[in-house]
């Protein structure tokens, strides 16, 4: 079986991380620990007069060391629960990088965290989930903290 978990720096992801962990896989599954670089986006030219140093490629630089540390802890993790892990960080939107991701490596299974947004804050803000779940070429599981564990 081949999964996909995706992830973020958020809890969210932690939650989907441990689930992941404690569920009972087929001996031969494998799971992608998956995070997206999100691309930085340049201020307007207006407002970029000199960028000498440049803090833009330095910026994308830490965002891709990050998610690669964070990759990796969540594989370590996967592995001492006795999972076969690895780890790829993919630049681009999360949305589009799961879904090209799980169809680019045949996933069976698409893993990931919500934050439960609902109503105008996922029209404000999306969600990573809902995209994934409408598009994704297999299965998605969505890992959620129940209420009462939220309070």
């Amino acid at each position: 079986m081949r999964i996909i978990l995706a992830i973020d720096d958020s809890q969210f992801s932690v939650d989907a991380v441990r689930e992941v962990a404690a569920t009972p896989w087929p001996p031969d599954t494998t799971v992608r620990v998956l995070s997206a670089a999100e691309p930085v986006t340049p201020p307007p030219p207006s407002e970029l007069w000199y960028d000498a140093g440049g803090g833009l490629e330095r910026v994308q630089q830490e965002i891709t060391r990050r998610s690669e540390e964070l990759t990796a802890r969540a594989a370590d993790s996967l592995r001492k629960s006795g999972i076969r892990a690895e780890t790829v960080v993919r630049p681009g939107d999360a949305r589009s990088v799961i879904v090209d991701e799980a169809t680019e490596w045949s996933a069976d299974l698409v893993v990931v965290g919500s934050h439960g947004y609902s109503g105008i804050k996922r029209w404000l803000l999306g969600s990573v989930a809902h995209s994934v779940v409408s598009h994704a070429p297999c299965s998605v599981q969505v890992v959620r903290k129940r209420a009462a564990a939220l309070a």
